[in-house]
């Protein structure tokens, strides 16, 4: 797509309906964080519990004003083709400075704030995934570093680059990720390992010859109605990967409708049944192997992810088989990154790392050679779906596993095994549960 059609389809959205979708859009997205919250209490043993919320809140809060300063605006400078640099002089980058027109109240403009909000609540969704892999352990000014990091710079490089009509990966290598597979789950759950690797397990979780002990949460209804409602905000997250165009607007690449990120056509009916089919695949698929209710609704999202990046064009029963494909996979994906000794709480990297992989590279096995309705992009590849695979898991793990490493040699990245045994609630200043429930031994 050239950089007039960018703008004319930007043009197109601006109106009154559009605006509105991508308000209840961006307003529906709140619940995947009230969702991350629940069930990361839930998962948090008693004497955790408020500072994982607590977590989540704040890493919600920084998220906004550091997007607002720089975020947006990196989207825009990595959407021209650049890798490494950002290109401060394309058009939309300098648009979206914060001082600029298009970062106010803009009256004539009815698409910059809703889409500037859209990306936000996508950076925060980034944050939360990692927030629930870290938890009861990590220290609160090292999780507002790293929550920035992944949230402002790390995943909106990773859209401008393969989810973005002018990104190197998409004028290059066709790669196509609409439901942000890559983009979003890759890079989450990448960053979340390299922090991982630094941060270390919590206090109890590995013996001295290596085995794992379960420390298992204070509340596994929380747990699996926060994943629930993470669904529910999934329906808004998926929603605003879509362009509205205004009716009769014609644009070289495809008719006025329903777009994808890349300006190719598609249908919200396509990504009801295809996030439906792949969302109850994923929990029959973990049912048929644990029978557990965490990883049956942990595969329900694990379902959705080996999805997204085709959900404009899976047939619905091939969104199901690739849906139950991850629930199966999810479980023992986790065991095996348990068993290198990674303590990851929530199982975020098998979740959304690996079955962020899996929907990319499902993509370029099932739909190699589909041409893209998109003049100048290459139709889509099993090659092109592993570059931005690569790219998306480097991007992902490098910057969380250096940053992590250099807040660990300035000995910030961890509260104390002292904290720990107390619990790290010890400095929230109220307290989560009645006197009788907290002072049980929930170790």
């Amino acid at each position: 797509m050239s950089p007039d059609e960018l703008k004319a389809l930007i043009d197109a959205t601006a109106n009154t309906a559009a605006e509105a979708y991508y308000w209840w859009a961006t307003g529906l997205m709140v619940c995947i964080h009230a969702g991350f919250m629940m069930y990361e209490m839930g998962q948090s043993r008693v004497r955790n519990v408020l500072a994982s919320g607590v977590k989540n809140i704040l890493a919600f809060a920084f998220m906004i004003p550091t997007f607002f300063l720089f975020g947006w605006w990196l989207y825009w400078a990595y959407g021209t083709g650049n890798i490494f640099l950002p290109d401060a002089s394309a058009e939309y980058a300098q648009y979206y400075v914060p001082w600029s027109e298009g970062m106010g109240p803009n009256l004539q403009d009815n698409a910059s704030g809703v889409f500037w909000a859209a990306f936000v609540l996508f950076s925060a969704t980034v944050a939360s995934i990692v927030s629930g892999s870290v938890i009861e352990r990590i220290r609160m000014s090292s999780w507002i570093i790293l929550s920035v990091l992944v949230g402002s710079v790390v995943w909106i490089i990773a859209a401008g680059w393969g989810w973005s009509a002018g990104g190197w990966l998409v004028t290059g290598w066709g790669y196509h990720d609409v439901g942000a597979a890559g983009v979003v789950h890759m890079i989450s759950g990448f960053f979340a390992l390299g922090v991982l690797i630094n941060l270390g397990p919590r206090v109890g979780r590995f013996n001295s010859d290596g085995s794992a002990n379960d420390l298992s949460g204070h509340s596994v209804p929380m747990t699996i109605a926060g994943l629930m409602i993470i669904i529910i905000g999934f329906f808004g997250f998926l929603g605003a990967c879509l362009l509205y165009p205004s009716p009769g607007v014609s644009l070289t690449s495809a008719d006025a409708g329903w777009l994808t990120i890349y300006g190719t056509p598609t249908t919200l009916s396509a990504f009801a049944f295809n996030t439906l089919m792949s969302f109850a695949g994923g929990i029959i698929g973990a049912y048929f192997i644990t029978k557990d209710p965490f990883w049956m609704m942990s595969g329900a999202l694990a379902g959705i992810f080996c999805a997204a990046a085709g959900l404009d064009m899976w047939y619905p029963g091939t969104a199901f088989a690739l849906g139950f494909l991850g629930g199966v996979v999810i479980p023992y994906s986790h065991k095996m990154i348990t068993s290198w000794g990674i303590d990851d709480a929530v199982g975020a990297v098998s979740v959304h790392g690996t079955c962020g992989l899996i929907g990319v590279l499902a993509v370029g096995v099932l739909l190699g050679g589909y041409p893209s309705a998109v003049d100048g992009i290459p139709a889509i590849s099993f090659t092109g779906q592993l570059v931005g695979a690569i790219a998306m898991g480097l991007l992902g793990f490098i910057p969380g596993y250096v940053v992590s490493w250099i807040l660990k040699q300035c000995g910030i990245l961890r509260v104390s095994d002292a904290v720990q045994q107390v619990g790290v609630d010890s400095e929230v200043p109220v307290g989560a549960y009645p006197e009788t429930l907290q002072s049980r031994d929930y170790s």
